[in-house]
């Protein structure tokens, strides 16, 4: 099946830049959103998408890199096309609140709520009987197997994962999983589509908390955090000793402060409680994290509206 239409459920960092991507590489996309004050937060989130994927470019076109794989090819890079791509990526993006013309036509709906299961489950019961027979559903889930949630969507043959990187357009990957019930032919469709949106569409071949990317980088955020919230040290002086010490480009808390707060604390929320997401090992070796700490600290910087880079604030200040 060729898709054409493409609905986002949700218009958060990373809802935003897969509606854009798909939008740049000439799907039809709308995002749907629960409220009007949704659309005020995922507006500029777009606005700012169509200013980083042009500087991508004119950095790209002027050598000053890093080269964007989820842009373009360096074999084949035009920049004035490139940036009418953008332009045109930008006027074709719908913000819907009525979910039933939100998705009474699409081929695919790449769910992106909140990392929490009952925002999930919630929007998988509203969802299930508005929807076309040929729609395909995945979840965005960086950390929850769709396991937890196919008898919700009504059609748990048509139903699996699609993980995104945060900043897709230069970290283009995306790793499929399928649970028990997942018809293979959406796997295979699933892997096509995240090539045709210019990722690198990486297979998870049996059901895993984290998947493959946040297996690996979830554990290192919780020892920066744990190393905060024990009093250790401070979270500049924390990220110096990452990025210094082994030449990465971000350290946890400049990590933290992209992906955002609020999905942080879902995230140090569910992997405490979530039964064998770590294996023996891992969980002998985390038990002294004080998780409790870790919760109390996002949660005072989510209530004083310090989100991250979206909103201007985290654990650093940025410039909007």
């Amino acid at each position: 099946m060729r898709y054409t239409n493409v609905v986002i459920g949700g218009g958060g960092v990373l809802g935003s830049q897969i509606a854009f991507q798909s939008a740049f590489t000439g799907f039809q996309v709308t995002i749907w959103l629960r409220s009007v004050s949704s659309i005020t937060r995922t507006q500029p989130k777009i606005d700012k998408l169509k200013e980083t994927y042009i500087e991508a470019i004119e950095k790209m076109a002027s050598g000053e890199g890093p080269w964007c794989a989820g842009i373009a090819d360096e074999d084949n890079f035009n920049k004035e096309e490139l940036i009418a791509k953008v332009n045109q990526a930008y006027e074709n993006i719908k913000l819907e609140l009525d979910m039933k013309k939100a998705v009474s036509d699409a081929d695919l709906i790449i769910e992106s709520m909140a990392e929490n299961p009952k925002d999930k489950i919630a929007f998988y019961k509203m969802l299930a009987p508005l929807l076309p027979e040929k729609t395909v559903i995945v979840t965005n889930s960086s950390t929850l197997l769709p396991s937890e949630f196919a008898k919700y969507t009504g059609r748990p043959d048509k139903y699996l994962s699609l993980h995104f990187a945060n900043s897709i357009w230069k970290n283009n990957t995306a790793e499929i999983m399928a649970q028990s019930l997942t018809d293979k032919k959406y796997f295979d469709e699933i892997m096509q589509f995240a090539n045709q949106i210019r990722m690198i569409a990486l297979p998870v071949l049996k059901e895993k908390n984290g998947y493959l990317l946040n297996s690996m980088l979830v554990p290192f955020l919780l020892s920066g955090l744990d190393l905060y919230a024990s009093g250790v040290s401070d979270p500049q002086s924390i990220d110096i000793a990452w990025t210094h010490g082994t030449g990465a480009p971000k350290g946890p808390f400049q990590i933290f402060d992209t992906v955002g707060l609020t999905t942080a604390y879902n995230i140090v929320h569910q992997y405490q409680s979530v039964p064998g997401i770590f294996s023996p090992l891992l969980k002998k070796m985390m038990m002294p994290y004080n998780f409790k700490a870790m919760e109390a600290i996002l949660n005072r910087y989510i209530e004083e509206g310090k989100l991250g880079v979206a909103s201007g604030e985290g654990f650093y200040k940025y410039e909007r």
